[in-house]
């Protein structure tokens, strides 16, 4: 079975399991609760923890970061939590997390001194720790490469060029969309996002609308879609294109558009009132930041970056630089880094892009 149908029963038989982002896909270990994205609960994400303990965490299940926030924010209590960049400033903020005993977390010290440094990442400036940075990775031009030529996709303009009607695909995603409209206006760093730029912004999103024939809401929608023929030009993650490619499909991701392409960092954070057991969810914290089979699974099955030198380190070099991940230096400075904006921003972005969905 290829890993990709392994990946998609794994999803489908989630899906059948729950009714709500919040449900329980897999009730294994009842003293450790990961709040997750869907596809992360493949125990190939953590055989030590399931060699200790004998079974997998009880994951649940979120659909994007502002689901999952107002989720926690009413009341729902989990151990762990896998946001990304631009979200933890504002999930600290909110009083959702509690810091992290470093001393406690494998691997700790072996973290990338480039993703480290991101302000307001991982610590704050009185050393405070409250995520572990684990995966990274871009959102990017993805296409099917028997139905476009490469010179049509060399600009990030082409989701709204009218002759991709109907065969586009960008997630149902705020974070990544308003990424995918800032780098085609010419916008690096959003977090400095004027007025007009962000109405030019809207705009692009509204001229992509008319040619979306799906909003994906997860990886697997937008790599069935893909693999499928239902779609033709995506805006999507790394592991679209890896994971169609091992299904035989003939996706190819395109790194170097003219206007680049989108970097994040996701990673663990644990969240306040945690009700199961801190032991463990440190071991699971430690158990994959520092294994290398992990950092292998990550980049070979989803063609994601692991945050730890060591376990990074454990892959060819010239996988890596194949990959893109052979300089991590090079790898952020060259896109738009998906760090926290400010709260304003952040709310007027959710409202234009519920609207520009919805056609107005």
């Amino acid at each position: 079975m290829t890993n990709l149908k392994r990946r998609l029963i794994t999803v489908a038989a989630a899906a059948a399991l729950t009714a709500s982002a919040s449900a329980i896909a897999v009730a294994d270990d009842s003293e450790l609760t990961i709040f997750e994205w869907s596809g992360y609960e493949a125990p190939e994400f953590h055989p030590r923890y399931v060699e200790k303990y004998g079974t997998s965490p009880t994951f649940t299940f979120f659909g994007d970061e502002d689901e999952a926030f107002e989720k926690l924010r009413s009341g729902f209590k989990a151990d762990l939590a896998h946001p990304c960049s631009q979200s933890v400033v504002k999930w600290r903020e909110a009083g959702l997390l509690q810091p992290l005993d470093t001393s406690k977390i494998a691997g700790w010290n072996d973290l990338l001194p480039g993703i480290m440094a991101m302000k307001d990442l991982a610590t704050t400036e009185d050393g405070t720790a409250w995520f572990m940075p684990w995966d990274w990775g871009n959102t990017l031009m993805t296409y099917n490469s028997e139905k476009v030529k490469e010179e049509e996709v060399q600009s990030l303009k082409a989701f709204a060029d009218p002759k991709f009607k109907d065969r586009v695909s960008i997630g149902d995603n705020v974070d990544d969309a308003y990424a995918l409209a800032s780098l085609a206006i010419g916008l690096t760093d959003w977090t400095k996002m004027t007025d007009d730029q962000f109405k030019e912004a809207s705009d692009f999103l509204r001229a992509v609308h008319k040619n979306v024939r799906l909003y994906w809401t997860d990886n697997t929608d937008i790599v069935q879609a893909m693999s499928g023929g239902e779609v033709d030009l995506a805006w999507a993650w790394n592991d679209a294109s890896v994971q169609a490619a091992l299904a035989g499909a003939p996706v190819k991701a395109k790194k170097d558009t003219d206007e680049g392409l989108s970097t994040w960092v996701c990673g663990y954070v644990r969240l306040k009132d945690a009700p199961g057991s801190a032991e463990k969810a440190y071991d699971f914290l430690g158990m994959v930041n520092e294994d290398p089979k992990v950092a292998q699974y990550l980049l070979g099955d989803w063609g994601y970056g692991h945050a730890n030198a060591k376990a990074l380190a454990s892959i060819d070099q010239k996988v890596l630089d194949e990959k893109g991940y052979g300089d991590v230096t090079k790898f952020v400075d060259k896109t738009l880094f998906q760090a926290p904006i400010p709260a304003e921003l952040k709310l007027k972005m959710i409202a234009e892009f519920e609207k520009i969905k919805a056609g107005y």
